[in-house]
């Protein structure tokens, strides 16, 4: 029987204060997320701003993440991507050395590699660590997309590799792959999809709005996980005005914001180049916000 994760992850926020970490908020918000059923936390992925924090900075969110959920059933997938394979092997092997359940890795971004690149540097990586793997697939951001051969090569010829999560935003994309690999663990990568992904056979959302509502997001997958589709339908269906609008500015610049709005973060820092939201999208995510009920520290 394996251990690899499934259910509901979350793709961390990073709170800063005064431009620096808030380790004490950020282990407040790890431990909000275990209270209210999250079955793994995602420090250090896009939603973490990972591309602008110092690799001192990324190593010690993927400790914090470690230390908050050691001995509690909250497992950890920490980030490790970069467009560099060198540079993403030693952030691999830091998260192994911390603890951490398993790790992701997004597609290089700018360099834009051929399918035998993405190949090569992900085999690279899972092969430098022995810790599951988890590819992460979002080609709107990094310019290019794993195709599902890619995914595919890689599952078959890599041990540690056991899914995908799958931010394309093409349903037709986890009907293939599963239909290829019914083995292969899908994990939906866009908050709006997380039901037809889960119903398809997905073993998993990694969300942002899990950030602000994780006791519903945990509800849906696990009702999708159990069978109940109806309900996690309707869960689905529920926050689609929330998931909406935490896409109105790039992530993580909406949720960010809804957090602050919500009292769950004390300040609203980004790093630049991002900037906090328009007034007008500011009012509009307060707006949306007053239509659910968010759980408190």
């Amino acid at each position: 029987m394996n251990n690899y994760i499934t259910g509901a992850t979350t793709a961390l926020i990073t709170p800063f204060k005064n431009g620096t970490l808030d380790e004490a908020s950020f282990a407040a918000l790890i431990q909000r997320q275990i209270n209210n059923g999250i079955d793994a936390v995602c420090p250090v992925g896009t939603t973490g701003e990972s591309a602008t924090l110092s690799h001192g900075e990324h190593n010690r969110c993927v400790e914090i993440a470690v230390e908050v959920c050691k001995g509690t059933g909250t497992k950890v997938l920490a980030g490790a991507g970069s467009n560099a394979t060198h540079e993403a092997i030693d952030i691999a092997k830091h998260a192994q050395e911390a603890g951490v359940d398993a790790i992701f890795s997004v597609s290089p971004y700018y360099n834009k590699p051929s399918q035998e690149g993405l190949y090569q540097h992900y085999k690279a990586i899972a092969s430098a660590v022995e810790v599951p793997f988890m590819l992460y697939n979002v080609p709107g951001r990094t310019g290019v997309d794993i195709s599902a051969e890619t995914v595919i090569r890689l599952f078959d010829d890599v041990e540690n590799i056991f899914g995908i999560k799958e931010a394309t935003g093409s349903i037709e994309r986890t009907v293939e792959l599963l239909a290829k690999r019914p083995d292969l663990y899908v994990f939906s990568g866009d908050d709006a999809i997380d039901y037809p992904i889960l119903a398809n056979g997905g073993k998993g959302i990694t969300s942002v709005t899990a950030n602000l509502v994780p006791d519903m997001k945990a509800d849906l997958a696990h009702a999708a996980l159990e069978g109940d589709f109806a309900k996690s339908k309707a869960i689905n269906d529920a926050l689609f005005d929330l998931n909406k609008i935490m896409f109105c500015e790039s992530n993580p610049i909406p949720i960010k914001a809804a957090m602050y709005i919500a009292g769950l973060i004390d300040t609203l820092e980004y790093r630049l180049p991002l900037v906090p939201p328009s007034k007008e999208n500011m009012k509009a995510i307060e707006e949306v916000m007053k239509k659910y009920k968010i759980v408190g520290m």
